[in-house]
């Protein structure tokens, strides 16, 4: 080999050493992320984007070279990291839209580290080492003033126009797919996320004239019947939501080693109104995505949370609806109101007043605040001052010590785990979950003593999962098939339960219908008695809509997902390439039960949230 390539060689040294250590990344974030196995995918669908940056710095760069190629892997190293942190949660890609998300993250930190495998930080390993490899070595002068060589122009020249081919390949025909796990997939992870920084097309919004009950109504299959059953059957009563953190259905019930691990819900759902197929609606925004779609009947908007996006907005609510029957509403979070922009959410929605950490204190403190039991003996108090003072009331209380990571102190068990449950996710959850329970027995205990309760209607349902899919190790996994009797699915995830508790209204009933949490203000509206006649809904009256429900899904699972009938669907890069999972459980299969008619519903009911909700008028301040 001649002194001249021997040159060249190390002249080319960083593109080359810079290449394969991207393509390792990807690999890693492949391996992570996707249900095929890599094998050359990520070598046509990662490598031709970091290419096509590197060629711009053999073009442009000299004397810096060096340090923009490592500024560039530190880039595209945080994107692959970022895609891993984000899909074990959420189980989508992360976009630039979650950078709205930054300012919470320290909020939750033990959260992401509850995430972090540890082997995802070998992602790292070189951000670290090849600064010290190269300015602690002796021949780092030398190193620097050969790497800052150029390519010759025209190899640069060639592999950009190759690089930029491959891209528009790999982006162009699946930029329609439905399906943000399979677009990414096919077009791989870098070239998706430049996609959607550069695809800035809005969804041109449905006229507000168009979008009318009738037209929901028909979108969803139903009729609102002429003569509602238990229309009323609670009128005049005050109002009690209680929004359990992380609350998942397979709880009810549970048994471990004899042991009930949620007494107090198990009695709950015996005695009175259960709704077994009940579903979280949530996204981004998690605990204050639920608030605003139960307090609205709305869904979340397509990207950031909805407190984020919809708080300047005025909204039509349930504490409004409520205000012109003679209701206030409070709601009680132990946390600060910032945390989420509540603070304004809760204005826009119409709350009288909020209770959050100066008034809770940091009493027995937990995670962000003071504990549900703390919450609960507070808020009970002030309840019964409210009826005391002859206010009727709406309260929205949310539970929060079952948060992830669901470490919460030992002196709080409530259940004895057996080994194999210790130190474990799934151990942890259910531990924690357990301890909600008490706290949520003892508010019950408290309405019931003090009187509240025989005045009062109690709704509870779960905010969202606990436990997600994408979250679990082997021995996780092994733990939730233990406790279903076959493999954690989809829709086990997603599955939260609703409950209706009041004297002389429930009785014990297993609902079987499925629902979701917009349909909880029309269901509690009927109880009420008060009409919703002028209050565009995209939720339905459970007790009143029994044969049908099209419910559209959100960031948990890929754009296109719903809930209708008996399954879960889940698209492809269409309709047709689509699966459905059975809600009594089963693998993935080809579409069967569910209709592109369904599918079709589902998109536009979205659609129509998304413009109603966005053509409303700007709250005043």
């Amino acid at each position: 080999m001649s002194l001249s390539t021997t040159h060249r060689l190390i002249s080319a040294r960083p593109f080359v050493f810079f290449t394969i250590i991207l393509l390792l990344k990807g690999y890693l974030a492949w391996f992570v992320i996707f249900d095929t196995t890599p094998t050359w995918q990520p070598l046509v669908t990662e490598l031709p984007f970091a290419w096509l940056a590197f060629c711009l710095l053999e073009w442009f760069a000299s004397k810096r070279k060096l340090l923009y190629y490592m500024a560039l892997n530190l880039l595209f190293t945080s994107i692959f990291f970022a895609v891993i942190m984000y899909y074990k949660y959420f189980g989508v890609i992360v976009t630039y839209h979650a950078l709205e998300q930054v300012n919470q993250v320290t909020a939750v930190k033990d959260s992401v580290f509850e995430l972090l495998d540890p082997y995802f930080l070998f992602i790292f390993t070189d951000i670290i080492l090849i600064p010290l490899l190269i300015y602690r070595s002796a021949n780092s002068r030398l190193w620097r003033s050969l790497s800052a060589r150029k390519l010759k122009r025209s190899t640069a020249s060639v592999l950009f126009v190759v690089s930029a081919a491959l891209c528009l390949l790999n982006i162009w025909p699946n930029r329609a797919s439905m399906n943000e796990i399979k677009k990414a997939e096919e077009m791989g992870i870098l070239n998706y996320e430049a996609f959607t920084v550069a695809d800035q097309r809005d969804e041109p919004l449905v006229p507000v004239d168009q979008i009318t009950q009738d037209a929901i109504n028909a979108m969803k299959g139903i009729q609102d019947p002429q003569s509602p059953n238990l229309a009323g059957a609670a009128a005049g009563r005050n109002v009690i939501i209680v929004q359990l953190e992380a609350f998942q259905n397979f709880l009810i019930d549970l048994k471990i080693e004899g042991q009930e691990v949620t007494p107090n819900m198990n009695k709950l759902a015996r005695d009175n109104f259960y709704f077994p197929h009940f579903f979280q609606q949530v996204g981004q925004g998690n605990t204050s995505d639920a608030e605003f779609v139960v307090n609205t009947s709305f869904y979340i908007p397509p990207h950031g949370a909805a407190a984020m996006q919809y708080a300047d907005k005025a909204l039509p609510s349930m504490p409004k609806l409520l205000a012109e029957h003679g209701y206030e509403s409070y709601s009680f979070h132990t946390n600060d109101v910032a945390f989420w922009n509540r603070n304004n959410l809760y204005d826009a929605l119409g709350f009288t007043r909020y209770y959050d950490k100066p008034f809770f204190t940091e009493e027995d403190k937990v995670f962000f605040g003071a504990s549900d039991e703390v919450l609960y003996r507070k808020t009970a108090e002030e309840l019964k001052q409210k009826q005391d003072a002859g206010t009727k009331f709406y309260a929205h209380v949310i539970s929060m010590t079952a948060h992830h990571p669901f470490s919460i102190p030992a002196e709080k068990d409530k259940i004895t785990l057996p080994a194999r449950y210790q130190d474990t996710f799934v151990g942890d959850y259910i531990r924690a979950q357990s301890y909600a329970d008490y706290a949520l027995g003892k508010f019950i205990e408290e309405l019931k003593a003090n009187g509240v309760w025989e005045n009062s209607i109690l709704l509870l349902y779960g905010d969202h999962l606990g436990l997600p899919k994408y979250s679990l190790d082997s021995s996780d996994k092994r733990l939730m098939e233990e406790i279903y009797g076959r493999a954690y699915t989809y829709h086990d995830m997603i599955n939260i339960p609703l409950i209706i508790a009041g004297d002389n209204v429930t009785y014990p009933s297993r609902q079987q219908q499925i629902g979701g949490q917009s349909d909880v203000m029309p269901t509690a509206m009927n109880l009420l008695g008060i009409s919703l006649g002028d209050h565009i809904h995209f939720g339905q009256d459970l007790l009143n809509q029994k044969t049908r429900n099209v419910l559209p899904q959100r960031y948990y699972l890929p754009s296109g997902s719903f809930l209708s009938g008996e399954s879960l669907y889940i698209p492809g890069v269409g309709f047709e390439d689509g699966v459905e999972y059975p809600l009594t459980g089963g693998e993935a299969k080809p579409v069967e039960s569910v209709t592109e008619q369904d599918y079709e519903s589902a998109l536009n009911l979205l659609k129509y949230s998304d413009s109603y909700v966005e053509q409303l008028p700007d709250r005043e301040k």
